[in-house]
């Protein structure tokens, strides 16, 4: 099979901000599978956690690499394709655009859609969360109205974890929660701080948001404080979710005595494969799975929008904060993204990306 590589930039429509920083635009790459007469698509982003980063610079040089280890193998040696990508000390970000490459390739291959080919059911898609940066309480408010002037707002994703303390993060979620009162009313609430707050200030904003009617919080601790999360489950009223501290599967098992979730992105995990093993996993650990996403166009919240038939919470909306997408796939069906019924992951390009 032969592999290429195509960098894109992508701008957001309003930049992000989280507890670790702000971002506005993010070069990614497309990653263009071919053989048989058949094209299969990923992607990479690039994406930082704050104590790892994945650049697009060390993606596309990892990428370069696997393009030459796979060039001999045939895109059904999926058990064989596994291993060389296992031992090939590459980055996770680029081990998922070539995975979904695969599968995007054998859907077209088979002439049926990834969700077929798993077997899943598209009536199990829950509405897939809008995301609030950390901002002042009026340009928060803001963007929520935005957001509803946009789409359907079924999910709030709201970031917390501000720098100026934890009254600056009541501020400005009392201010969101009163716009979506108006314009997103029955809006299912979940918060996500990055790892921007102390144990005290994790419990003392559970009991707080609980009172609120959050869903459930999310990475509230650095990933250098996973020790204190069984202190936090104790003591949370909410569902205490992680990110940042959960890559692969192999995390699961040391935490699951203290969290409830698990939130699974695709440049974290390395591909769809990972994916599915990562929600056996934890279903079997008895905890809840949620999916998310980093600066990801179209392929990639595609990708998952196959496998959303299987998780509980979804957060895939990145692609629709871009002004420059080049991709169309997986579209909204009343707050749900949902993956049409084309061969592979179903995805075209807009006409003038070319």
């Amino acid at each position: 099979m032969q592999i290429k590589l195509e960098p894109f930039t992508v701008h957001k429509k309003v930049a992000l901000t989280i507890s670790r920083g702000t971002r506005a635009n993010s070069t990614n790459l497309w990653v263009k599978l071919q053989a048989d007469g058949f094209e299969g698509w990923g992607e990479a982003s690039p994406f930082s956690i704050g104590s790892q980063t994945q650049t697009t610079e060390q993606i596309e040089q990892d990428l370069s690499v696997l393009a030459q280890s796979l060039a001999s193998y045939h895109p059904l040696q999926r058990q064989e394709i596994e291993e060389v990508l296992s031992q090939s000390n590459v980055c996770s970000a680029a081990r998922a655009a070539i995975d979904v490459a695969l599968y995007d390739w054998l859907g077209k291959h088979t002439n049926l859609p990834i969700w077929k080919l798993w077997g899943l059911d598209l009536a199990r898609i829950g509405p897939t969360a809008v995301t609030i940066g950390i901002s002042s309480s009026e340009d928060a408010a803001t963007r929520l109205h935005q957001w509803c002037n946009q789409q359907q707002v079924a999910s709030i994703k709201i970031k917390l974890g501000s720098p100026q303390g934890i009254e600056a993060d009541q501020t400005m979620f009392d201010a969101v929660l009163h716009e979506a009162s108006k314009f997103a009313q029955g809006a299912k609430v979940s918060i996500d701080a990055n790892g921007g707050w102390s144990l005290q200030d994790s419990v003392t904003m559970a009991h707080w948001l609980a009172e609120r009617g959050v869903a459930y919080l999310e990475q509230p601790l650095a990933v250098s404080d996973d020790h204190l999360l069984p202190e936090l489950y104790a003591a949370s009223p909410l569902p205490i979710f992680i990110d940042e501290s959960c890559f692969t599967g192999v995390d699961i098992p040391r935490l699951s005595h203290c969290i409830h979730g698990i939130n699974i992105k695709l440049m974290k995990s390395g591909g769809l494969t990972e994916a599915m093993r990562m929600i056996h996993t934890a279903r079997a650990c008895g905890l809840q799975v949620m999916f998310g996403c980093y600066s990801d166009s179209v392929i990639s919240n595609t990708a998952l929008a196959h496998l959303s038939p299987l998780a509980d919470h979804l957060d895939l909306d990145s692609h629709f904060n871009l002004k420059d997408d080049p991709f169309i796939g997986a579209q909204l069906s009343n707050g749900a993204l949902i993956p049409n019924n084309r061969p592979g992951l179903g995805l075209s390009r807009h006409a003038e990306a070319g």
